[in-house]
C-alpha cells in the first residue's frame, strides 16, 4: 500500500516525525503485509493544529454543503469497495464473505444512515423566544479498534463531518491499512484540508497525546474498558467531552417456549461470528435448567459445522483471531474455564487440526457454567461460548444483569410480548429480540463499564454537537 509509512495531515500525505515502524501481520499466515509508521507527540501536534485551523471555516459550512461532501465520500467509497473488503480480509483475518458483505458493507451503511439523519435532524428549533441551536463541538480525536475497523471509523468520521467538526483519527496499529485506504477515499472526495487527519501509532504514545491535548475538544473511543479508564483520566484535566464504547459480556436468554434447534444454532453462530471478536457478541447463553442438555447437544453440533481456515478460502466460515497477543489471551481463558470446572463440550486448547500456522482458535463451548466463573465474567474476545442454566425467568434476568458490563443483550421467545417484557428488564444499551436484522439507526452504546454515550443515527450525530440556547432571540 502506497501510504503505509505516511500520515494524512492538512490535506497532504506527509512523512512522520520519527522513524519507528511496526509490521502489519496477516493473522491467517503470520506473515508481514508491510510496515506501518508509528507517530509521536510531534505528529499529534501537527494534526491537531491542522484540525483547529480548519474548524474555523468548516464549522460555518451549511448543512447542504456537508450533505454534498458526504455524498461524494459515499460515491468514492463505493468505487473502492472491493479493495476495502480485501484489505480488511487480509489484515484482520475476516473470511472473504464476511469481509465483503459486512466488514466493508457497514461502512457503506453508516454513510447512508448519516446522510438520512442529517436531512431530518432538527438543527434549530424555537422554545418561546429562545432559539435552540446545534453547533459542532470542535476538534474531535477518534480512536478506533481493530475488530470491526471500517465500521467504527465511519460511524465516527461520518457524523463528525456531518456535525461540522474536524477530526484526527488514530486507528488501531493492528489494522491500519483500511484507515489509510479510507483517507485516500476522503482525499479523492475533496474533503477540505485539515477537516480529516490520520495518524497511525500506539495508544500509550499517540492515543495518550490526543486525549491530553488542550486543543482537542472531544475524544470518541472504542476499545477495552481498561483503556477507556485511562482515556478518561488523561482527558479529565482539560474537561473535554469523552465518548466511549467499551467491553461487553452479553447474555442471550432463551426462554422455554422458543424453538431450541433454531435459537441455539443461531446463538452459537452469532457468538462465533468474526471469530468471536465483537464487543456485543452473545457469549453467555442462558437456557432453562430442564433443557440444558438439549441445548448443549444442539450447540455442539453447531460448533462442529464451523469451518475454521484462512480468510481467503471460500469454504472458511471462521478465520483466525487477529494477533498472537489475542490468541494467547483466548488460550489462557479457555484454560481457566477448564481449571475452574466448566464442562468442555466442544473445542478447547491449541489450534484446530491441520492449521499449524496462523492464529486459529477452536470453536469452543463450555456447559454448566455458573455466574462466578471467570469465563462468565471476563470478556474473552474469541470464539468461546458459555452455556448457563437458570431455574425461572426471574433468575435468568438476574444472571443476565449480574455483570460489570452492559453493552448488549439478547432475548429469544415465541411470545413477542413476553420477550419485550424481559427486554425491558435487561440492563444493557441494546437488546436484540429474536435475532433481528441489524439497524444502523438504532442507538449503540452501553450501560455501566461498557461506556457512555451512543453512536449510530441521530445519537451518533448528537455526540458531536453542542447545544446552545439563545435566550431573547425573538419571535
Amino acid at each position: 500500500m502506497q501510504h503505509l509509512q505516511q500520515f494524512y495531515i492538512d490535506g497532504e500525505w506527509v512523512a512522520p516525525s520519527g522513524s519507528k515502524r511496526l509490521p502489519v501481520i496477516d493473522p491467517s499466515t503470520e506473515t508481514s503485509l508491510g510496515d506501518v509508521a508509528l507517530g509521536d507527540s510531534i505528529d499529534v501536534d501537527r494534526a491537531v493544529a491542522a484540525a483547529k485551523r480548519a474548524f474555523v471555516t468548516f464549522s460555518q459550512t451549511s448543512v447542504a454543503e456537508r450533505v454534498a461532501l458526504l455524498e461524494r465520500v459515499l460515491e468514492a467509497y463505493m468505487a473502492r469497495y472491493d479493495e476495502m473488503a480485501d484489505v480488511i480480509m487480509r489484515e484482520i483475518g475476516a473470511p472473504k464473505k464476511l469481509a465483503h458483505a459486512w466488514q466493508a458493507g457497514l461502512g457503506k451503511r453508516h454513510l447512508e444512515e448519516t446522510l438520512r439523519t442529517i436531512e431530518r435532524f432538527p438543527w434549530q428549533r424555537r422554545k418561546g423566544t429562545t432559539l435552540i441551536n446545534h453547533e459542532p463541538v470542535g476538534v474531535a480525536a477518534l480512536i478506533t479498534p481493530w475488530n470491526w475497523p471500517i465500521n467504527q471509523i465511519v460511524c465516527k468520521v461520518a457524523p463528525a463531518i456531518a456535525a461540522g467538526c474536524t477530526v484526527v483519527l488514530k486507528p488501531s496499529e493492528v489494522s491500519p491499512m483500511n484507515a489509510i485506504l479510507f483517507a485516500e477515499i476522503l482525499d479523492s472526495a475533496g474533503v477540505p484540508a485539515g477537516v480529516f487527519n490520520l495518524i497511525n501509532g500506539d495508544g500509550p504514545t499517540v492515543g495518550a497525546a490526543l486525549c491530553a491535548h488542550p486543543d482537542v475538544d472531544m475524544v470518541s473511543f472504542t476499545g477495552s474498558t481498561r483503556a477507556g479508564v485511562e482515556i478518561a483520566r488523561l482527558a479529565a484535566p482539560t474537561v473535554k467531552r469523552v465518548h466511549q464504547e467499551l467491553g461487553g459480556k452479553s447474555a442471550n436468554i432463551l426462554l422455554d417456549d422458543v424453538d431450541f434447534e433454531a435459537a441455539v444454532t443461531a446463538g452459537v453462530n452469532s457468538c462465533f461470528g468474526n471469530s468471536g471478536q465483537s464487543c456485543n457478541a452473545p457469549t453467555r447463553m442462558l437456557v432453562p435448567a430442564s433443557r440444558h442438555d438439549e441445548a448443549v447437544a444442539i450447540a455442539s453440533r453447531a460448533a462442529g459445522a464451523v469451518r475454521v481456515g484462512p480468510a481467503d478460502d471460500a469454504s472458511t466460515t471462521m478465520g483466525p483471531v487477529v494477533s498472537d497477543v489475542q490468541y494467547q489471551r483466548v488460550q489462557r481463558l479457555i484454560g481457566v474455564g477448564i481449571d475452574e470446572g466448566a464442562q468442555l463440550v466442544a473445542g478447547g486448547l491449541d489450534r484446530p487440526e491441520g492449521l499449524d500456522r496462523g492464529y486459529y482458535v477452536k470453536p469452543t463451548i463450555f456447559a454448566d457454567v455458573n455466574p462466578s466463573m471467570t469465563i462468565a465474567r471476563e470478556e474473552i474476545f474469541g470464539p468461546v461460548l458459555a452455556i448457563m442454566p437458570y431455574r425461572d425467568e426471574e433468575e435468568a434476568i438476574k444472571i443476565a444483569n449480574d455483570t460489570p458490563f452492559g453493552l448488549a443483550a439478547y432475548v429469544q421467545s415465541a411470545d413477542q410480548e413476553r420477550a419485550r417484557r424481559v427486554a425491558l428488564k435487561m440492563r444493557a444499551g441494546s437488546v436484540y429480540v429474536n435475532y433481528p436484522a441489524w439497524d444502523p439507526g438504532s442507538p449503540f452504546g452501553g450501560y455501566k463499564q461498557s461506556g457512555n454515550g451512543r453512536e449510530y443515527g441521530e445519537w451518533g450525530l448528537e455526540a458531536f454537537l453542542e447545544v446552545k440556547g439563545i435566550v431573547g432571540f425573538g419571535e
